[in-house]
């Protein structure tokens, strides 16, 4: 299972974690199963966060394969112009 790190923000939707293990095998079935989980906190990630695998910040997710042994971070988003 992919081990992601909960933002500190955010971690009062996870029960107060700052680490969940999480299965899935890619972006969409591991934020299906955070989501089952923690609903909130599912949403909160998807709508306020950018997604991190294995200290790669990923564009474009949805179709990105998470690996069993894989590190999840979320980070705030920056926007620019």
């Amino acid at each position: 299972m992919a081990r992601v790190h909960v933002p500190f923000d955010l971690r009062h939707l996870a029960e107060g974690r700052a680490e969940l293990e999480v299965p899935g095998d890619d972006y969409r079935g591991l934020m299906g199963a955070l989501g089952r989980r923690f609903p909130a906190l599912g949403q909160a990630l998807q709508d306020d966060k950018a997604f991190v695998l294995d200290g790669e910040i990923i564009d474009a997710p949805l179709l990105e394969a998470v690996g069993p042994h894989s590190e999840v971070h979320f980070l705030p988003r920056i926007g620019g112009g």
